[in-house]
């Protein structure tokens, strides 16, 4: 299993610069960013300092959307940091949350997703797209490899990420759940022919390292997660229905669900959340001891997850990663000995 963080672009820049690079000195292989333009820095700037500063992590949005970013320009920023740095770069995409939210637009629909995909893909692999009713290739680009990884919650969502996605990133660390969207994800790219191994399940949400006394805290500091999830769940209620064909843990809890501060948005305390029950913070997120984080972690191993990222918005930062690195990612990584 491979493991990321998933870091927001506040002030200062060197900040989210040195996390990375904590990250990349504890293990992790991914450093993922919110990207939303308005709330935080500009990520995509902060990517190329991440790269110049660290030898081997590998740096991306979780997620962008084809709404506030023109789909070449994103595959040249990718593009270019490709040349620069190694092919140390992947593309997480979506159909937009709070960087479209923040500017009172909509999110796209699943058909531009789709389609921004295809385009940032081929281009960020060298290779010519038809876009806009032209053939476009970067003249420039000669080493690129570029993935783009869907993030989706809904049925028709995780039928376009099996179709169209190198990676799938469901963005909630329930095993149930989890297993439930994965195999759907995987029917979804065995029925347009693809090989459903061949791509990358990356599971996402916060991660807070401590005893049982600390469960209140802990809880109280991830609280904030089961209300950004919650928006993406309102607007598959508002597609489908209650009825609809997926898991009803997801739509029970947000029954208490009011209206949403986006300028508390990923904050721990945020207080538009408070609707989040305990009983969701706990299956969303991996609280508790090292034996309890890697007890969770392999149950989302035995259902196919590749990867997990931990949301890193709460007061433990530093300290998280550290007992990561030292001691839940090592029972979870491939083991090799020097005498067999």
């Amino acid at each position: 299993m491979d493991f990321g963080v998933v870091l927001q672009t506040n002030p200062p820049a060197w900040r989210t610069v040195g996390l990375a690079k904590e990250a990349e000195e504890h293990g992790f292989d991914y450093v993922w960013t919110f990207d939303s333009h308005l709330l935080w820095q500009e990520p995509y700037v902060i990517y190329s300092q991440i790269l110049a500063e660290t030898r081997r992590i590998i740096v991306g949005p979780m997620v962008t959307n084809p709404a506030t970013r023109d789909w070449t320009v994103t595959a040249s920023v990718f593009a270019t940091l490709n040349e620069m740095y190694g092919n140390r770069t992947v593309v997480g995409i979506g159909r937009g949350d709070s960087a479209v939210r923040v500017l009172n637009g909509k999110p796209t629909t699943l058909k531009e997703v789709r389609e921004a995909a295809h385009v940032i893909r081929e281009l960020g692999n060298c290779r010519p797209v038809e876009h806009n009713g032209s053939t476009l290739q970067f003249p420039w680009a000669r080493t690129s490899a570029l993935e783009v990884w869907i993030a989706a919650y809904g049925p028709l969502a995780l039928k376009t990420a099996g179709e169209a996605g190198d990676g799938f990133i469901l963005q909630l660390a329930d095993v149930d759940v989890a297993k439930w969207m994965i195999a759907r994800v995987r029917d979804a790219a065995e029925q347009a022919g693809r090989d459903p191994d061949a791509l990358t399940f990356c599971v996402a949400a916060p991660a807070y390292v401590g005893s049982a006394d600390e469960m209140a805290h802990m809880r109280e500091q991830c609280r904030w997660f089961g209300g950004m999830v919650g928006n993406h769940i309102a607007d598959i209620v508002g597609k489908y229905g209650e009825d609809g064909d997926f898991p009803k843990v997801l739509t029970d809890y947000i029954k208490g669900r009011q209206d949403y501060d986006y300028n508390e948005h990923g904050k721990a305390g945020n207080t538009h959340t408070t609707f989040v029950p305990d009983e969701i913070v706990d299956r969303f997120c991996l609280l508790g001891t090292p034996e309890q984080h890697i007890a969770k972690l392999k149950a989302l191993q035995e259902i196919g997850v590749d990867q997990f990222a931990i949301y890193l918005q709460h007061d433990n930062k530093e300290e998280t990663m550290r007992v990561y690195g030292e001691t839940v990612m090592p029972p979870l990584r491939e083991h090799v000995t020097a005498k067999a």
